[in-house]
């Protein structure tokens, strides 16, 4: 694709980049084959190359108009054109730097402003959401029920491992994960624990930062990502092996943090250390040896050592549902579905694995028709071969997903655990 981008901002840092993203494009049209958004509303403009093309607009021209701000408002991020484009094209980044750039240029409408400031406000900071989140569970008999289906029942806490072992993990404690699915990270730690390893949650930590940063506020997300990096960095330095990530949509912006935080003199190694040092939960289990882990339905060791979970016709049916932020944003579609076969779980087919369910962090929110849309075809993916459970690798996904799901809906390191007894004698 030809530009002609303005030299003042052609020269800049974020102009360079866009030149180059823009440059890469070849005009195919792969990408709208995969966007969930296309293909909902057969429109040019809500599709990965009509953005392009917008953006490249408003980069040249140094203006759009609030309707180009509201097909990009529609993208969900999920990524999943840059899996489909044989020229990789990192849109994901592109629509970034249109988006920071329209929101500087126009001024919304002040409901829109204040929804928006308020979701910063509350989301990122686990306490204060976690005020908000128990004061709609206590009135959740007389909400609406437009406001029922947001509000997810309330779980509690599990208890952690107490034994400390040699190998050393770190996991992020997140923002909406601690008040809505507590159980998820004391799972992980107890799996982890069966094979040998402690995962330390850092109470100090924060918000990831994802939030801030695709709304638009990049300098607040840079606040967060660099508060991390400190409450993190003691242990790193005292050989702490990886930071486990059990919301992939946290880790996609973790695994991101050196690319964000490159221009920082004083954070841009440390960022970058992060990011390599940073994994998903899925990532970590597929290279370890998990024969420890031994299952409650049988005491029969299969062949590879592993604890059996008997015969598929004893199981529940699973469907996996992969995160776009897992298989399109850190680019592994196939690690959970590798470890949990490799454990021998029942998995059934699923349909239009690529496509979106909808939560897309704030999306659900912020675009609700369209997100209770794409969440209608992907239940109705999901359920094609009739499973018991639907698991999941991010807790927006798990969240939305059971708020209409008929079967119940969890993070799939609670099926490992809910299985698993511990260590094989």
């Amino acid at each position: 694709m030809q530009t002609n981008l303005p030299p003042f901002f052609k020269q800049s840092p974020e102009g360079v980049e866009a030149d180059a993203i823009l440059r890469s494009c070849v005009h195919c049209g792969f990408c709208n084959a995969t966007c969930p958004t296309y293909e909902e509303l057969n429109d040019e403009r809500d599709g990965p190359r009509g953005r392009i093309y917008l953006i490249k607009q408003l980069l040249e021209e140094g203006k759009a108009t609030a309707q180009t701000r509201t097909h990009l408002d529609r993208c969900l991020s999920c990524r999943s054109c840059e899996t489909t484009c044989p020229s990789g094209v990192e849109f994901g980044r592109l629509l970034d730097i249109g988006r920071n750039i329209i929101e500087q240029q126009q001024s919304r409408p002040w409901v829109e402003q204040l929804f928006r400031k308020s979701l910063r406000l509350v989301v990122p900071y686990r306490n204060r959401f976690k005020f908000f989140l128990r004061l709609g569970q206590f009135f959740y008999p007389v909400l609406p029920a437009t406001l029922k289906e947001k509000i997810p029942p309330k779980r509690l806490g599990s208890n952690w491992p107490k034994q400390k072992h040699q190998r050393v993990m770190l996991v992020l404690s997140g923002c909406v994960q601690p008040g809505t699915t507590p159980n998820t990270n004391a799972a992980a730690a107890r799996v982890l624990d069966r094979l040998g390893i402690s995962l330390l949650e850092i109470k100090k930590d924060s918000c990831c930062g994802a939030l801030s940063y695709h709304l638009s506020a990049q300098e607040e997300a840079k606040g967060f990502m660099r508060r991390n990096i400190d409450v993190w960095w003691p242990m790193i330095e005292k050989g702490a092996e990886a930071i486990v990530m059990t919301a992939s949509g946290c880790g996609t912006t973790v695994k991101d943090y050196g690319y964000i935080l490159k221009d920082d003199p004083a954070y841009a190694e440390k960022a970058k250390r992060v990011s390599e040092l940073t994994k998903d939960l899925s990532e970590i289990l597929i290279d370890e040896d998990l024969s420890p882990l031994k299952f409650r339905s049988t005491n029969e060791i299969g062949s590879n050592g592993i604890g059996s979970i008997g015969s598929n016709e004893q199981q529940e049916k699973i469907a996996v549902h992969c995160p776009c932020s897992l298989q399109h944003g850190q680019k592994l579609p196939t690690h959970l579905e590798i470890v949990l076969n490799k454990l021998g779980f029942n998995l059934v087919q699923t349909e239009d694995k690529h496509l979106c369910c909808g939560s897309a962090g704030t999306y659900s929110m912020l675009q609700s028709t369209l997100s209770q849309t794409l969440l209608d075809n992907k239940i109705k993916a999901l359920t094609s071969n009739n499973p018991d459970q639907i698991v999941t690798a991010n807790v927006g996904c798990q969240l939305h997903l059971e708020s209409k799901s008929t079967i119940p809906v969890s993070h799939w390191i609670e099926l490992l655990d809910k299985n698993s007894v511990g260590l094989i004698e």
